[in-house]
């Protein structure tokens, strides 16, 4: 058997600590697929004196992270810090620098600097390798840069978030509120104390970035991500939508635009009602689905735990492994200077139907004006439920348009911006066709 691969782990908290009990529980079959050993050689963290639940005596502990990038007994850097920048930014500069691989499970560091740090290593001659950045333990990048390798594709999507997917369905299943649910999943450990990143898609949208410059060999651009949150559904839009023969989930798509003769790339984050006879509609709790549409593959599905000690941790060994073996290749599937500069896609120009939640005061007339706009905007309504006054005076109208452009949408709320007739700020939630 070859020499061993030897790695250093920076951050120690539930993923860290995975890989360490993972390396150590399987040690015999990960040698053995890796085609050598994988030794654990040092490991840093914020607070040496915190119980972890694995034993890191065998290991030598480094107080500074960053000198773990200098270090000759080190082969491979894992990078569990976490953040875009900082340190954990700092650390991946220097590992690649010093000619050491990278593995990260990072979405955000690599959603904003990515492209740089694939550069860098394809300079060195060394590997970055971000499997457990998407969807945890699905390996969603791999299939996508291996298996469907040969496929043009066309479109991918999926719920990219669990937190945001056992909130909604958590809603679905006890007809609670938001606010409700989300304190109930920060008891449980599914949202952090501040859960912005994850109730309004910005974490979605750093996986959906990622997404996107592997499928379609497009540069990454975090910020053309049109991203809303889920923080503005209310129980009656779920009632509504189930009504409907729909459930809401938060979804991350994108997809080439060549409206124009131009391909551009149009990427999104935010709530969509999903008819139930489509395999996303089924994904509940805190779990992880996404979609991939090739022109010769069809439409893959890939689902599992997209968080996780032991998922993320297997991500984790599963792209050291690839190193142990000498696969290194391309990060993001093709070199990066080889990675198209797309324009963001007009999201106005694309086709499809709409559900609309307005929240009015009751009195006469308010249907009209709603209504009117929409005529005036060129919008065709398909449905319209008006639900009964609620305590605070308010009636909630919802409206399933008939399949259009998105461009008049945008007008008929311009139209009404402003009137009286609307109580609160509309919400638009696309349906997945």
């Amino acid at each position: 058997m070859s020499e061993p691969l030897h790695i250093a782990l920076a951050g120690l908290g539930t993923v860290g600590a995975g890989v360490v009990r993972l390396i150590e529980t399987n040690a015999d079959l990960i040698s053995r697929r890796a085609r050598r050993p994988i030794r654990i050689t040092a490991v840093s963290a914020r607070d040496r004196t915190k119980d972890r639940g694995v034993d890191l005596s065998p290991y030598e502990w480094v107080d500074d992270s960053a000198a773990l990038a200098a270090r000759d007994d080190v082969d491979v850097v894992v990078e569990m810090v976490g953040g875009s920048d900082g340190p954990a930014l700092s650390l991946a500069r220097q590992a690649i620098a010093a000619g050491k691989s990278l593995v990260t499970a990072n979405k955000a560091m690599i959603a904003h600097h990515g492209l740089e740090l694939a550069s860098a290593a394809e300079a060195q001659g060394v590997a970055l390798k971000f499997e457990a950045a998407v969807a945890g333990g699905i390996p969603v990048i791999k299939g996508l840069s291996e298996g469907a390798a040969a496929n043009e594709i066309e479109r991918v999507y999926g719920i990219l978030n669990g937190t945001c997917n056992y909130i909604l369905s958590t809603m679905e299943d006890t007809g609670r509120s938001f606010a409700e649910v989300l304190g109930e999943a920060q008891k449980l450990g599914y949202a952090e104390a501040d859960p912005t990143f994850d109730v309004e898609g910005i974490d979605a949208a750093h996986k959906l970035s990622i997404l996107a410059a592997i499928a379609f060999g497009s540069r990454l651009r975090f910020d053309a991500v049109e991203t809303m949150g889920i923080s503005r559904v209310r129980p009656a839009d779920i009632a509504q939508a189930h009504s409907l023969g729909y459930v809401i989930r938060l979804i991350g798509m994108a997809e080439l635009d060549a409206t124009g003769g131009t391909p551009r790339l149009f990427q999104r984050v935010r709530p969509h009602l999903v008819p139930l006879d489509h395999p996303l509609a089924h994904v509940d709790g805190a779990t992880n689905a996404v979609v991939a549409e090739g022109n010769f593959m069809g439409r893959l599905l890939f689902q599992g735990a997209g968080a996780g000690d032991g998922p993320t941790a297997s991500a984790v060994v599963a792209d050291i492994i690839d190193i142990a073996r000498g696969e290194k290749g391309a990060a993001f599937s093709m070199p990066a200077g080889e990675l198209g500069a797309m324009e963001p896609a007009d999201s106005g120009h694309r086709q499809g139907r709409s559900y609309i939640r307005f929240t009015v005061p009751d009195r006469p007339g308010v249907l009209a004006d709603i209504t009117a706009a929409m005529r005036d905007a060129g919008v065709s309504i398909e449905s319209l439920i008006q639900q009964n006054r609620s305590d605070a005076g308010e009636v909630l109208i919802a409206i399933v348009t008939h399949e259009g452009p998105e461009s008049a949408v945008n007008e008929a709320l311009r139209i009404l911006d402003g009137s009286d007739s609307l109580s609160g700020k509309p919400l638009v939630m696309q349906i997945v066709g």
